[in-house]
């Protein structure tokens, strides 16, 4: 069967890298970002392998996202049978007492609710098609609390119980829902973190080897790739220097 997949932050890291391995493999795209350029040079890359359609909007706006995924086609909109959430961010790596609120009110908007606001516009078609799957992209900070990294962990521990209250909630919808937590993966993402300080940002992955988006986007490959009857729960992928959410092996 043609699958078609729904890509929420696919502009860049691992949303870009993820629409990339899928178009790669016959997938259809919906791609949606918030950067009408990196949109349409999307659909110019991947338009002659694949139908590629693109949906411009701000997940953290639940007006845009619903309007946005309204406006799709029916004919086009009950083809879609996965859903990528790979949209989301982190906001400076500060002791509670230092942080910002304007920090808590990006990552939650974004990580937590954007994502919800996506799933409940996306679900009810993978519902009407019988079948389908849920990707979420969570990470290392959804299985442990680091220092610094109260509000964004709490985030990523939010996704972690969404993943698994959507597999038992879509169970007998027949919808898979698998989890994908990474580690470290250099990307725009310590750029975004730490607001446009290259030289902070670039720190983080100093003396090891991280992940880069294409890893993570294999893995979730892999996830969508396997027989119908399988279903994979959860992934927690690390480049081999990495042990732990902040424990590396530094050269």
């Amino acid at each position: 069967m043609q699958k078609t997949a729904l890509i929420t932050g696919a502009t860049s890291g691992i949303g870009q890298a993820t629409a990339e391995i899928f178009a790669e493999n016959g997938i259809n795209l919906v791609l949606c970002g918030r950067r009408k350029e990196r949109l349409e040079d999307s659909k110019k890359k991947w338009g002659n392998k694949v139908d590629v359609t693109t949906l411009l909007f701000d997940v953290r706006n639940k007006e845009d996202v619903f309007s946005a995924i309204n406006s799709l086609p029916d004919e086009k909109k009950i083809k879609i049978n996965i859903l990528v959430n790979c949209a989301g961010n982190a906001h400076g790596l500060d002791t509670f007492l230092d942080s910002s609120v304007d920090d808590f009110d990006a990552m939650i908007d974004s990580n937590v609710k954007g994502l919800l606001y996506v799933s409940k516009a996306v679900v009810p078609i993978l519902a009407a098609n019988t079948r389908g799957h849920v990707i979420n992209v969570s990470s290392i900070a959804g299985k442990e609390t680091y220092p610094k990294g109260t509000v964004y962990c709490a985030t990523k521990h939010a996704v972690e119980a969404i993943s698994n209250g959507m597999r038992m909630d879509l169970l007998s919808q027949g919808i898979k829902v698998t989890n994908i937590a990474p580690g470290a993966v250099e990307t725009e993402f310590s750029l975004v973190r730490f607001k446009g300080d290259k030289q902070r940002a670039d720190s983080v992955y100093q003396g090891f080897e991280p992940l880069v988006a294409a890893d993570v986007a294999d893995a979730i490959y892999y996830a969508v790739s396997r027989p119908d009857h399988v279903q994979i729960a959860d992934i927690t992928i690390f480049p081999k220097a990495q042990a732990s959410g902040t424990l590396f092996n530094r050269k």
